[in-house]
């Protein structure tokens, strides 16, 4: 009895240091560092790819959506500029295809189709049967985990493609977990998510286990950051007109001190 609590309280931490770990993972005593990717929003000029937003939603939704939440974002923000920018009338077609929470003419409770105002609804109704379903550990929300982790894009792509089949000999995989070194102490509850050809992409891009494990990264990028872009635009606005600026200050000294004797 007492071996089963470890073991429950283990799966617990472990699924909770999910968000509070830091940017490279341990196992067998030693550091693993993270696979670098080049990310299109990398540098002071980066910016989203939206065909990699799009594809990356596709792969939220049939896959991660099943045991993951996005509370933070809005089927709206699907139509956002620098974002995945889907046309309106598309945009409010994938808000449809989910039932929501409503109350009818007469205040009784119903479920009616999403409306772009709506937010990414829960896979689960509770967090106790978030819980339940998940060996008393709840999935973390994936709104935010892209800047929860130190380089998260390259952290949730490093997990999402590191299940290793062979363990270290010097490693013990507590039963119901698996192996992972790029997870906090090499086990994690969360069994491997991605497979390829997981999802049938609209554009024919090809689905590898990398791939779309890249374009998901892209996609909670996004969503923790959407106005990245826009952020982005008004550093360079701001530091050209500083440098101007600085050029006009330096042009009013010369000016102020050029008939002083020295």
């Amino acid at each position: 009895m007492k071996m089963k609590k470890a073991k429950i309280l283990t799966a617990l931490g472990l699924v909770g240091s999910l968000a509070l770990g830091t940017g490279s993972a341990l196992a067998s005593g030693g550091e693993v560092h993270l696979k670098h990717e080049h990310w299109s929003f990398d540098g002071y000029t980066g910016s989203y790819d939206q065909a990699a937003l799009r594809r990356g939603l596709q792969v939220y939704r049939d896959v991660c959506s099943a045991c993951h939440s996005l509370d933070y974002v809005a089927f709206r923000n699907l139509s956002d500029e620098g974002g995945p920018s889907f046309p309106e009338k598309m945009m409010k077609a994938i808000a449809a295809e989910y039932e929501m929470p409503g109350i009818d003419d007469e205040g009784e409770p119903i479920m009616r189709p999403g409306a772009s105002p709506d937010y990414f609804p829960s896979p689960y109704a509770n967090t106790t049967q978030a819980e339940a379903m998940n060996g008393g550990a709840m999935p973390p929300d994936l709104s935010l985990m892209a800047k929860a982790r130190r380089d998260g894009p390259n952290y949730i792509f490093s997990l999402l493609t590191g299940y290793e089949e062979e363990v270290p000999h010097d490693v013990e995989v507590l039963e119901d977990l698996n192996y992972n070194p790029y997870f906090p102490g090499g086990q994690i509850a969360m069994a491997q998510p991605l497979y390829g050809d997981d999802v049938e992409y609209a554009d024919g891009t090809e689905a590898t286990i990398e791939q779309e494990a890249r374009d998901v990264a892209h996609f909670l990028m996004w969503a923790a950051e959407p106005r990245l872009e826009e952020r982005k635009t008004g550093g360079r606005k701001a530091l050209l007109f500083l440098i101007i600026l600085s050029g006009l200050m330096f042009l009013c000294y010369r000016m102020v001190w050029s008939d002083v004797d020295h």
